[in-house]
């Protein structure tokens, strides 16, 4: 079983930068994908950046972040990073880290519904 807890959000003005943090306690996830899921206002949650298990370490990108965004880990650190530069506007809402114990996927994981939540982190892009 493993606990994550997505930190680093906050408030920054459109083209701004925030990185994420999600971190994992209990068993490692090295072996797993691990992804970024973001809730906007009004919106249903969705899959924007997710990258694979440190075997591969492959990414998967949502479209509208793509050039923007950057996911990584540190596994010494049992912890995966969000970079989000030029922020906009329509990237406000709450971030949520994820994982699917077995999936390997970066792919794959952005595009299910993984068994496995932190507690969101709430990032706000003013214009």
């Amino acid at each position: 079983e493993v606990q994550l807890q997505a930190s680093g959000g906050g408030s920054v003005q459109a083209g701004g930068s925030l990185r994420v943090s999600c971190t994992a306690s209990g068993d490692r996830f090295d072996d797993y994908a691990v992804g970024w899921f973001r809730q906007a206002p009004g919106k249903q949650r969705e899959g924007i950046s997710c990258i694979g298990a440190a075997s591969n370490g492959n990414t998967s990108y949502v479209d509208s972040v793509k050039g923007r965004f950057t996911a990584s880990r540190d596994d010494a650190e049992n912890t995966v990073y969000l970079e989000m530069n030029n922020l906009k506007p329509e990237d406000t809402g709450v971030y949520y880290c994820a994982t699917d114990l077995g999936q390997a996927s970066s792919y794959a994981l952005c595009h299910s519904r993984p068994t496995e939540w932190g507690v969101g982190t709430l990032v706000t892009v003013s214009s």
